[in-house]
C-alpha cells in the first residue's frame, strides 16, 4: 500500500519527498504519492482541499489508502477523515495541524502582518491580504535548518504563497465518533522551529491519537531525515 501525502501550505509536490526510495531504482520501499492543495490566492477551505477530495472520490469501492498530512496539510487530512472515513486505513499527521473540526470559528478578519512573512493583496491593497509567504531570509531557519543545503535551496525556489482564506475558513462539521473510527498516528518533529514541539504536544493532548511517534528532524523530515521518516510511515502502515 503506497501512502498518499497531502502537502503543507506553499509546498511544491515535485520536491517534497526525496527519500532513499526515490534515489535508488533498486529500492522496494515506495515513497508516498503526492497531492498538492489548490494554491489560488483566495481559495476557501473546500476549494483548497479539492485535489485530495477528488482523488479520494475516484478510489475504487473497496480501496483504502494511508494518508499523510504535513504541516497545514493536516487540515486537508482532517476534512478527508470527515468525508471519506471508510476510505482511509490510517491517518498520519506529520508535524501537522490536528484539529477534529478545524478552527472553532470562521475567522474573516485581517491577517496580522509579522516580520517573517510577505503579504500578497490579490484583491487590492484596500482589502485584507489573500495570501502570505515566509520571507526568503527566514526559510532555511524556520523550515530546513537540519536539511541538506541543496534540498533547502531547491525547496525555497519552489515555495509558493499560501492562501490565507483557506486557513481562516477551515471548519469541518460532524461527529468525533465517526472520525475516531480511523486510526490516527502523530509524528512529532523534535527540532521543529515552525510547528514547535510544544504546539504539537498541545494538539496531541486536545485530540489524542492512537499512537505518537517522534523523529529527530526539523519541519521538513522528508529532507532532513528521509530514511527515518520512511521507516515510521511504514511502521504506522503495518500496524493497521
Amino acid at each position: 500500500m503506497v501512502p498518499v501525502m497531502a502537502h503543507g501550505a506553499g509546498t511544491n509536490p515535485g520536491i517534497s519527498f526525496r527519500t532513499p526510495a526515490t534515489r535508488s531504482p533498486a529500492s522496494t520501499s515506495p515513497a508516498p504519492a503526492s497531492i498538492s492543495p489548490t494554491q489560488t490566492p483566495s481559495s476557501p477551505s473546500h476549494d483548497y482541499n479539492q485535489p485530495l477530495s477528488h482523488f479520494m472520490s475516484c478510489l475504487p469501492p473497496n480501496d483504502k489508502v494511508v494518508l499523510v498530512g504535513h504541516s497545514a496539510g493536516g487540515l486537508s487530512l482532517t476534512q478527508a477523515l470527515h468525508e471519506f472515513t471508510d476510505k482511509i486505513s490510517v491517518a498520519i499527521f506529520l508535524a501537522a495541524i490536528m484539529l477534529p473540526f478545524g478552527f472553532p470559528t470562521e475567522d474573516t478578519t485581517d491577517v496580522v502582518a509579522d516580520v517573517h512573512h510577505e503579504m500578497y493583496y490579490g484583491r487590492g491593497p484596500e482589502n485584507p491580504p489573500t495570501s502570505l509567504k515566509l520571507k526568503e531570509e527566514f526559510q532555511r531557519e524556520k523550515l530546513y535548518h537540519m536539511s541538506p543545503v541543496e534540498d533547502s535551496i531547491l525547496a525555497s525556489m519552489l515555495l509558493r504563497p499560501s492562501p490565507s482564506m483557506a486557513f481562516k475558513t477551515a471548519k469541518f462539521p460532524g461527529g468525533e465518533k465517526v472520525i475516531n473510527k480511523v486510526r490516527r498516528v502523530y509524528i512529532k518533529t523534535m527540532h521543529d522551529r515552525m510547528a514547535k514541539p510544544r504546539r504539537q504536544e498541545n494538539m496531541i493532548r486536545s485530540w489524542p491519537p492512537s499512537e505518537v511517534m517522534t523523529i529527530e528532524s526539523d519541519h521538513s523530515p522528508f529532507f532532513s531525515a528521509p530514511k527515518e521518516l520512511c521507516s515510521l510511515i511504514l511502521k504506522a502502515s503495518a500496524s493497521i
